[in-house]
């Protein structure tokens, strides 16, 4: 049976001579992986392995058999052109840091519809950030991510309670006993970058390339607390050299 679903590009792998596997979000089914034959030959594939760029936004018409774990695609096309995501340093760069994040995050091939919408709008909205907003978009990504996997920090800072103990997820008084916290003005900024809502908030933040650095850094300790076998974010050392 067919189906048709959007679905965003995580992942491509090189199979055989002329074949990809790839890793899809799907709107529909979620994680997903595919094989896609035929695409890699210079004449009869017409150019479509450019469709399977990391974080392409794909309209999709799939074969699913949820007994099997590797399915195919049957038509694909672009569901959106980016015009700048591809082409643009430094968007590539935070782009490639988003899907590795949402990658490692998803563990279950399960639909969750609220999260394909909240990261399809993040993707658009990057591609048409301007300076600052861009900058600044790793952090609202890393924050807000970890909603739709139920460990959200709270954000119940305040004069007495300003130190984030990433263990727990939430502010307290009291330096925790174990290395996991943030304090003074990365806990301070934090809480305020829980505040944004919107991606355009993100221009009220004038922050330096150090404080973002060591809130990155602190957020990937946060996953790899709440996220089994996270490890280290492989595109974290290319995106500080990227925006240093």
């Amino acid at each position: 049976m067919t189906h048709k679903t959007k679905g965003i590009v995580l992942r491509t792998i090189k199979y055989g001579e002329t074949s990809l596997v790839v890793t899809l979000f799907t709107e529909l089914f979620g994680i997903q992986t595919y094989m896609v034959n035929g695409v890699r030959t210079s004449k009869k594939s017409g150019g479509k392995a450019n469709y399977f760029q990391p974080a392409a936004i794909l309209d999709l018409v799939v074969y699913h058999n949820e007994l099997k774990t590797m399915q195919r695609i049957k038509e694909v096309r672009w569901a959106f052109i980016y015009t700048n995501i591809f082409s643009h340093v430094i968007k590539n760069s935070i782009t490639l840091y988003m899907v590795e994040l949402l990658h490692k995050c998803l563990k279950q091939p399960e639909s969750n519809t609220d999260l394909f919408l909240f990261f399809e709008d993040a993707l658009l909205q990057l591609d048409i950030a301007d300076k600052t907003v861009t900058a600044n978009f790793t952090l609202y990504i890393s924050l807000h991510l970890a909603h739709f996997f139920g460990f959200r920090i709270n954000d119940d800072y305040s004069e007495t309670q300003n130190i984030l103990d990433l263990q727990e997820g939430s502010f307290v008084s009291q330096r925790p006993t174990h290395p996991y916290f943030i304090e003074d003005e990365p806990a301070h900024l934090t809480s305020q970058l829980l505040k944004v809502m919107q991606p355009q908030e993100l221009e009220n933040f004038k922050l330096n390339q150090d404080i973002r650095r060591r809130l990155l850094l602190c957020y990937q300790d946060y996953y790899a607390l709440h996220i089994q076998d996270f490890g280290k974010m492989k595109t974290l050392v290319t995106l500080h050299e990227v925006l240093s």
